[in-house]
């Protein structure tokens, strides 16, 4: 790769500021221990949400708030979002940051539990946005579940990572991506995008 590619990519990742909220639900994140997303994938979901007009949106992977964050500053603003993680500290982490942020308390429905427990109670094609940056083994299940959950036009994002454009990459992570991308790109009800922001999102628009 040119080393102007490589400029390019760097000055896209930080094109968008990220705004001090988010900043503070990063640096919780870290005390935590927890991956949070980065400036490319934020800014990403951010126009995503606001490009499609979201008002139903659902995260898997809560981190401490901050992807939320990006998704709520581009939902419309009556929208809700639904967040989804197995572990309860995070979650409350992600409660200070919205109310920190000024988010009023009903446009969030913090859930804490398994994603593959609380996934078959949520309503069909209820949801104009799917966002998934959790363990990438459950990865398969979970778009399973997408197709049945996001309303015609709506759209799945899934966390990706660089690894698996390696060919020489053969770990149990970057195989399921793979075998996930391509069952994706295979489905005539999927329009599908592999979007080289931060680490990867891989897109798939249902139709």
């Amino acid at each position: 790769m040119s080393s102007q590619k490589l400029a390019a990519w760097a000055h896209a990742e930080e094109f968008i500021a990220p705004t001090e909220h988010v900043e503070a639900a990063r640096r919780r994140a870290e005390e935590l221990g927890v991956n949070s997303i980065d400036n490319g994938a934020g800014a990403t979901l951010q126009a995503l949400a606001a490009a499609i007009g979201a008002k139903a949106v659902m995260e898997i992977g809560t981190g401490a708030g901050a992807s939320g964050l990006w998704l709520l500053g581009g939902m419309a603003p009556d929208g809700v979002l639904t967040t989804i993680d197995i572990e309860p500290e995070h979650q409350r982490a992600a409660r200070d940051a919205f109310s920190a942020a000024g988010i009023a308390h009903q446009r969030t429905r913090v859930i804490t539990g398994r994603a593959s427990e609380v996934l078959p109670r949520m309503t069909d094609g209820a949801y104009d946005l799917l966002v998934v940056d959790a363990d990438r083994s459950d990865y398969p299940s979970y778009v399973e579940q997408a197709s049945r959950l996001l309303r015609r036009g709506g759209t799945l994002v899934l966390s990706w990572t660089d690894k698996e454009a390696d060919p020489a990459a053969r770990d149990a992570e970057t195989t399921t991506l793979r075998e996930v991308g391509r069952h994706l790109r295979d489905q005539e009800h999927f329009t599908v995008a592999l979007l080289p922001v931060s680490s990867g999102l891989l897109i798939a628009v249902k139709r």
